[in-house]
């Protein structure tokens, strides 16, 4: 056992903290980002619509 583990517990600890934040934005942004497609999409259907009328 290495001397400084209470050292080594919290540096691995904020580098999993750290990966768990990125993973965190990531999906929130490609939340975000299908929400905007969607919105986009149902932009599109209603202008057809309109035109076809």
């Amino acid at each position: 056992m290495s001397r400084n583990t209470d050292a080594n517990r919290k540096l691995h600890k904020k580098k999993i903290d750290n990966k768990k934040r990125k993973i965190q934005e990531a999906e929130l942004k490609r939340k975000n980002r299908l929400k905007e497609m969607r919105e986009n999409r149902k932009e599109k259907s209603d202008e057809k619509q309109e035109n076809e009328d």
